[in-house]
């Protein structure tokens, strides 16, 4: 090349001497158009010597995954024909445990519709005796329902005189209210409970040994009432005695341990009929 532009130039110094300035002038524009030409035709050459060798790179590395991907061609056929396999018996697991799933939602639900229909019976209860007894002082009675059971406390002042398991007549017309609402209803059974305080019998009534004795004769005096008085059937009754032992307060003052001296009529469905309810909703099984 730098021959070429040294001949162009020994060139044009022979002509210069030969021909008129107005044609020297061409001359040397068409050299410099010439090498103008020359500079972008060299840098497009090395753009594309530079782009030539990105272009061998990009090959060699595809050229490299290809046999990469032919190599484990085969291991990764294989690899499909077990997923096949572990695919259909995913399949078959899924579908049983889906069947299985079904199976379990009737019985919840079914558990669901027995306590439903307990609750639906336990809320009758609370709103007849609430009823019948509305007109009561709330110091004297209170109603209310834990974990599905109804409770009814009496006071030990309404029931008894203090140290006797003599059930007065004004409780007596309460228990009668009680024998109403639960002869209305054949499908509960209920517990007395007799609770007292920490003080020790000062002055017993006969066969009175200690609060242990005196809260179960209380609990047994008022079953008895509902027995002879009021006709509740003995088979849905129990009569129990709790002592001193589980008391609504500490027993540090007159009012707490009057609180705690109370008789307590815990009502619940039969347990033998609620579970027949849970077996009829699960047909049978």
């Amino acid at each position: 090349m730098k021959k070429y532009l040294s001949i162009l130039a020994t060139g044009a110094l022979l002509l210069s001497s030969c021909v008129s300035q107005k044609k020297f002038t061409e001359l040397e524009q068409l050299q410099q158009e010439t090498k103008n030409a020359l500079d972008s035709t060299t840098l497009k050459l090395n753009t594309c010597n530079d782009e030539k060798s990105a272009a061998e790179a990009t090959i060699a590395s595809l050229q490299e995954r290809i046999s990469f991907l032919k190599s484990n061609n085969q291991d990764l056929i294989n690899n499909i024909g077990n997923l096949t396999t572990l695919s259909q018996k995913g399949a078959e697991n899924l579908e049983k445990s889906l069947e299985s799933m079904k199976e379990k939602d009737v019985r919840i639900q079914s558990m669901q519709d027995a306590v439903t229909r307990k609750d639906s019976v336990t809320l009758a209860l609370v709103t007849s005796l609430k009823g019948v007894l509305g007109n009561m002082s709330d110091d004297d009675i209170e109603i209310n329902v834990e974990k599905g059971v109804v409770y009814v406390s009496i006071s030990d002042k309404l029931l008894f005189r203090s140290g006797s398991f003599t059930v007065t007549k004004r409780a007596k017309e309460v228990l009668g209210k009680v024998a109403q609402v639960v002869n209305d209803k054949p499908d509960i059974e209920f517990m007395v409970e007799g609770h007292t305080d920490t003080v020790p019998i000062s002055k017993p009534e006969t066969g009175i040994i200690d609060n242990w004795d005196l809260s179960v004769k209380r609990a047994t005096a008022v079953v008895r009432i509902l027995q002879n008085d009021f006709n509740v059937s003995p088979e849905r009754m129990t009569a129990a005695g709790r002592s001193q032992y589980i008391p609504l307060y500490d027993n540090n003052t007159a009012q707490n341990r009057a609180k705690n001296r109370r008789t307590r009529i815990v009502v619940l469905p039969k347990l033998d009929q609620f579970y027949d309810l849970i077996s009829q909703g699960m047909g049978g099984n």
